[in-house]
């Protein structure tokens, strides 16, 4: 990768910095109700049927909140609406606590519509879920709109990695920190002090972000550094834009990145909600006993994150145009999560095999997610960019309602016939193949790079 000369500066990584916590920070807001599924189970008495219907609520509204929560950053503008985000999640994340009174006091008002015959626990949380989603669909579309507005397109890959690997590091402090607040204060506490975080970060994004029109920390040099292929926009409206969702669906661009998100984040979202679960049931591991191994599994991704946003760089040096050399990368990278597949074959073992394994399998997601997400900074213009991720991330999220309600109904299902283990056979089968048959629908959608007009 090319190497700026000092003299450019470098405020642009400051805003990763800044990125990568907000990520970080939406990764264990998400991940502490599945870390506490065990004793949630325990507590309530839910069915995999339940859990999947709670996760499902979460999936379900991030994925509509995701397609308006684009076009309200591209409205709105990066700062204030990341403000207006993590706000929202933050206080999502911290009414988990009150998800039993919430959801009786839902029963007794929508007794009339049937809710009621759902237990109050399940209700409640499915709220709370919910609300969690609306404030989080806010996260990608407003960092990747950053990261076009602060890094040239040769950068893009390796700034996404590098803020995106906040979602591995947030995955890895999460089982090291939840279950163990659990077992001092009770579940309760857990999703307050980690839904608190964000309030935190909300002061340095204040100070710290603007956009670079109006960056007073940023040099001449830099600036010019980062607009060298873009689109020369000067003032502060330079990153907002009104474009209808009709005219942006016109693009093979879009459709190639809806398809992509929609076969794959699916992946990432089934071992995020379903991978305690399945050490649980497969390996009888209680959750304190779970920290270790998650942890590890999670800093393998890690790699996949930072190390796959730099990859395409490896042909781009070579002489291949950006949108050609990112596309040759996610190949190989598709190829990876094929490991997935002997998972379970070779899991008798012991527990560390299909955690290696699965762990390769979540660091290829991450290096794909990097460069997935870039391909829309590629050829869309800014103005374009928080509709055309929101977009693709409603695709994403239905896409793993659908993963999440078809393995709850699989692992019930062989549960009751005592053989779980061929649920969570066929569900890592799809994992494996998911990425390959994504890239292939997106190379024959957009073969070549086009860049979009609007």
């Amino acid at each position: 990768m090319h190497k700026p000369s000092p003299a450019i500066g470098n405020y642009r990584w400051t805003i990763c910095s800044l990125l990568f916590f907000a990520t970080t920070i939406n990764y264990l807001d998400r991940q502490v109700l599945s870390l506490l599924k065990p004793a949630l189970e325990e507590e309530f008495g839910w069915t995999n049927t339940q859990y999947a219907n709670i996760a499902a609520a979460f999936q379900f509204t991030y994925a509509i909140a995701l397609l308006f929560a684009g076009r309200f950053v591209d409205r709105l503008g990066t700062k204030k609406g990341y403000v207006w985000a993590i706000v929202l999640w933050s206080l999502g994340a911290m009414i988990h606590y009150w998800s039993v009174p919430i959801g009786t006091g839902l029963c007794a008002v929508l007794g009339w519509t049937g809710i009621a015959l759902m237990p109050a626990s399940v209700l409640g949380f499915m709220f709370s879920r919910a609300f969690l989603a609306v404030g989080e669909a806010g996260n990608f579309p407003a960092a990747i709109k950053a990261t076009a507005a602060y890094f040239p397109k040769k950068e893009r890959a390796f700034a996404t990695g590098i803020f995106n690997s906040g979602a591995n590091i947030g995955a890895v402090l999460a089982p090291l920190t939840v279950p163990w607040i659990a077992s001092k204060w009770g579940w309760g506490m857990a999703f307050i002090l980690i839904g608190g975080i964000g309030f935190i970060w909300l002061i340095f994004w204040l100070i710290y972000y603007d956009n670079p029109a109006a960056q007073k920390r940023l040099s001449a040099a830099e600036f010019d550094y980062i607009h060298q292929d873009m689109e020369q926009i000067t003032g502060a409206e330079e990153d907002k834009g009104d474009i209808s969702w009709s005219q942006l669906l016109k693009f093979r661009q879009t459709w190639a990145f809806v398809v992509g998100k929609f076969l794959t984040d699916g992946v990432w979202w089934f071992f995020l909600f379903w991978l305690p679960a399945y050490l649980k049931d497969q390996y009888h591991m209680a959750p304190t006993e779970m920290m270790v191994p998650l942890a590890l599994l999670y800093s393998i991704t890690m790699i996949g994150s930072i190390g796959g946003g730099w990859f395409p760089a490896y042909f781009i040096n070579q002489g291949e145009e950006v949108y050609t050399g990112r596309i040759k990368a996610m190949f190989v990278i598709a190829l990876f999560p094929l490991v997935v597949l002997l998972a379970q074959p070779f899991g008798y073992i012991s527990f560390w095999v299909p955690v290696f394994l699965i762990g390769i399998g979540a660091a290829a997601h991450q290096a794909w997610s990097a460069n997935i997400f870039t391909t829309v900074s590629d050829m869309f213009p800014k103005k374009a960019i928080g509709s055309v991720v929101g977009i693709g991330g409603m695709a994403g999220g239905l896409g793993g309602v659908l993963i999440t309600k078809v393995g709850g109904y699989l692992f019930d299902h062989y549960k009751a016939l005592g053989h779980i283990e061929i649920g969570y056979s066929i569900m890592f089968a799809f994992c494996a193949v998911a990425y390959l048959l994504a890239w292939l629908i997106m190379k024959s959608l957009v073969p070549r790079y086009a860049a979009v007009n609007l």
